[in-house]
């Protein structure tokens, strides 16, 4: 069965929903997204493997190689979406809409949407001159816990030596970025009737004692580490989410904050939470026992790369742009415990991931199309 063409590629990506999110009730499978990139790889002449990831609930990995042997350049992906808001969105999130010059849909960008470049690409050079193995990685759960990502670097037999995470960069190479904890401080005190306060503890008296602590941590961490790469050089600490308490006239019995924090390279994650556990430490010892510091999910370490790797010197020269660091995530330092050179660099602007109406605009298809065939060939095909 031939490719289909780039638009049709990028059409069924986007009618096949595949949203991952923490609550259940809005989780969806991948696997329509994978048999999909799986059927076209291998009309490309890839051997496909589909990684079920452990645990089940139909979340899947896929790896697809062309050529043999260890080494080559790997284009890697995530398959899942983040959820939407039906109001806010003016076109079909799961139908790829043309409009303005703008190809809008659910994963346009972010990131489905690399795929229908990376097999375009493929198939436009001449695989009688391939010299490297090629391989393409798909997947699951980027969107939450990263587990595809986590699961796949501990693959027994992939070796590539470099890889693209084809996030939206607007084919800015991007060589380091910040890490991403999710955590919940959570305080227990004791309820009661409001008339008489001293019988209980106030959960929400002993959280502002915490937040106090928190700002404090907060400023700490902007004075005292910084990487002078980084637009905002300092690691981040946000007072995200915040309840407690059922009603006026009761002592409130429990309190729960969540916070969102972003290490720098070298800033490791448990240096940020034994940071977080001090910072609670004198309130806990006050009250013992009533504030606990709990990870909503496995976090997810900065990316430190090098702007002297031969694969940033590479994307420079042929996306004529400097690499740069941001302060967003991706799967990147998973993938790199592969031991391959890493880069993150896609097509589309990250400015529009995660947002309504997400979109490609049409004006970058050919620039960005030209920039991943020529960094496919130059790691994998003879001149």
């Amino acid at each position: 069965m031939p490719l289909p063409s780039f638009i049709s590629m990028y059409q069924q990506l986007i009618a096949a929903p595949s949203i991952s999110a923490i609550e259940d009730t809005l989780c969806m499978s991948n696997k329509n997204v994978i048999e999909l990139l799986a059927q076209w790889c291998e009309s490309l002449g890839f051997t496909c493997e589909i990684i079920e990831l452990e645990g089940g609930k139909g979340r899947y990995n896929l790896l697809a190689k062309r050529g043999q042997g260890d080494g080559g350049l790997m284009l890697a992906g995530h398959t899942d979406t983040v959820p939407f808001d039906d109001s806010r969105w003016n076109h079909d999130p799961f139908k790829l809409t043309e409009h303005n010059n703008k190809l809008y849909g659910l994963g346009s960008i972010d990131m489905k949407g690399f795929f229908a470049f990376v097999l375009q690409a493929i198939s436009e050079l001449d695989e009688k001159q391939q010299t490297q193995p090629i391989l393409i990685l798909a997947t699951a759960d980027e969107e939450t816990t990263m587990a595809g990502a986590q699961q796949i670097c501990k693959h027994p037999n992939l070796k590539p030596a470099r890889c693209i995470i084809g996030e939206p960069t607007n084919m800015t190479p991007v060589f380091t970025h910040k890490g991403h904890m999710s955590t919940a401080i959570r305080v227990v005190g004791r309820s009661g009737h409001s008339s008489d306060p001293e019988r209980g503890l106030n959960a929400i008296e002993v959280m502002h004692k915490v937040t106090t602590k928190l700002l404090n941590l907060k400023e700490q961490l902007k004075n005292k580490y910084s990487v002078e790469h980084f637009e905002i050089p300092y690691p981040t600490l946000n007072l995200g989410h915040i309840h407690g308490g059922d009603n006026a006239n009761r002592i409130c019995g429990c309190c729960e904050m969540h916070i969102d924090m972003r290490p720098l390279p070298g800033l490791s994650i448990k240096d940020l939470q034994a940071l977080l556990i001090d910072a609670t430490k004198e309130i806990n010892d006050q009250y013992p026992n009533a504030v606990s510091v709990i990870d909503l999910h496995d976090p997810i370490p900065a990316f430190s790369g090098s702007t002297d790797s031969a694969l940033v010197k590479m994307a420079e020269k042929i996306a004529g742009q400097k690499a740069v660091a941001v302060n967003y995530c991706t799967e990147a330092p998973f993938i790199q415990q592969l031991g391959c050179e890493t880069i993150v660099m896609g097509p589309g602007s990250i400015n529009q991931a995660h947002q309504p109406d997400e979109f490609l605009a049409m004006e970058k298809i050919n620039p960005s199309q030209k920039i991943i065939t020529d960094i496919i060939k130059a790691n994998c095909f003879n001149d």
